[in-house]
């Protein structure tokens, strides 16, 4: 394949190597962070240029001294060069004065008009020396403690994924699939399903108001405390009641979780369900192609000492489809500015009602992140249940559809 290259191609190979060889030949004369950056010649021509237009002019002005000008190369050097080197060219800068200026003065006034314009220089290339360090310092420590607090928002996604569900739960006559994706490291959305007994289940799924730590921190306290609830009591009235008690302790109210929890039992195919100001879930009803909206009847958990809600059930059917989701998902924007919205999502469950659950929720994420250009603003989570009490197989993949 080597020999078919085009001419061109080859040439030019030549030509970068030698202009690598010159800018690590000349890498040394400069400070670590300007070597990495940009070609190395440019910054050492910059200040040789600025010391021969220094000297020229010195030379042609006769009746004042210039010397005083190197300061403006001399700071330059201070900016980009080694310190070794800027101080050198103290030295460069007074021969050239010495040389090139052409006032006759008396020796003893020229070594002290000179030694007097060595410790201005120096001093000059000090205070710009110091500066320097004290920043590329400062830089190093911002950038350690970055990349600590980056470890430590890794450390908290990590131990946010293990409040997720793992696998799927096996509840004869129901088919669940379900994910969440983080705007950012961690995030404040929560889903779960907690399986009752072998044909009953529970779905929750849950945003906290905010995003990043503080959201993720509220969430991980409404995981855990969800968990300890479900394992004690099936009450969902209840349960929500003192799951707002202690959610409210926390947050003093300040921030707030909107909450949908939904009991799905699969033997007497019936839904119950309380909505905590969440985005209403979308149940479709295979029978008609209608969706119905499980909308919110009580105010969000933790904005009140206590929380008046009511309690909501619904049939379900052969083929029914329940979409539970977070807005991160409807209010995902495109670079119009335009939502995704509900009438869009709404369009992609009925799209979508002959798949599986696991890809009618790929077909709803792919659908809203190609509307966003895969710029979320907010973390998506997105529930889906399909219902196969028949036991036939209603399901069809994405493959057969």
């Amino acid at each position: 394949m080597n020999h078919f290259l085009h001419p061109t191609v080859t040439e030019s190979k030549p030509a970068e190597l030698r202009g690598l060889r010159e800018d690590i030949s000349l890498s040394p004369l400069l400070r670590k962070d300007v070597a990495s950056n940009g070609p190395a010649w440019l910054p050492l021509l910059l200040v040789l240029g600025a010391i021969g237009a220094v000297a020229y002019a010195d030379h042609l002005v006769v009746s004042i001294s210039l010397v005083y000008l190197y300061i403006l190369p001399l700071s330059v050097a201070a900016i980009f060069l080694r310190k070794e080197i800027s101080y050198s060219l103290i030295a460069v800068c007074i021969l050239f004065h010495d040389y090139y200026s052409p006032r006759h003065i008396n020796p003893g006034l020229r070594i002290f008009h000179n030694l007097s314009a060595i410790l201005c220089f120096a001093f000059v290339v000090y205070v710009i020396q110091r500066y320097i360090e004290q920043r590329e310092a400062l830089a190093k420590t911002v950038q350690q403690q970055r990349d600590d607090l980056l470890q430590d928002v890794d450390l908290a996604a990590q131990v946010q994924r293990l409040f997720l569900p793992v696998g799927k739960p096996a509840i004869a006559g129901l088919e669940i699939a379900g994910m969440m994706q983080p705007a950012r490291g961690v995030g404040g959305d929560f889903y779960d399903y907690i399986p009752i007994n072998t044909h009953t289940i529970q779905m929750v799924i849950a945003d906290v108001s905010g995003k990043g730590v503080p959201a993720a921190l509220l969430m991980s306290a409404t995981a855990a405390a969800m968990r300890l609830e479900a394992n004690h009591d099936r009450n969902m009235l209840e349960m929500v009641g003192r799951l707002n008690t202690e959610i409210h302790s926390v947050s003093d109210g300040e921030r707030y979780v909107t909450l949908l929890v939904a009991k799905i039992d699969a033997h007497r195919r019936t839904l119950r369900y309380v909505n905590c100001g969440h985005n209403p879930a979308l149940l479709f009803r295979a029978t008609t192609g209608t969706l119905t909206r499980l909308n919110s009847s009580c105010p969000p958990i933790g904005l009140s000492p206590e929380e008046v809600c009511e309690l909501a059930s619904a049939d379900l059917s052969p083929g029914d489809m329940l979409v539970f989701y977070t807005d991160g998902v409807t209010e995902a924007v495109n670079r119009f500015g335009e939502e995704f919205g509900m009438e869009r999502l709404s369009a992609t469950v009925r799209r979508g009602s002959s798949l599986s659950a696991e890809d009618l929720m790929v077909d709803i994420y792919n659908s809203a992140a190609n509307f966003c250009g895969d710029n979320f603003n907010d973390d998506v989570t997105i529930l889906v249940v399909k219902c196969n009490f028949d036991g036939s197989s209603a399901v069809s993949s994405r493959s057969s559809s």
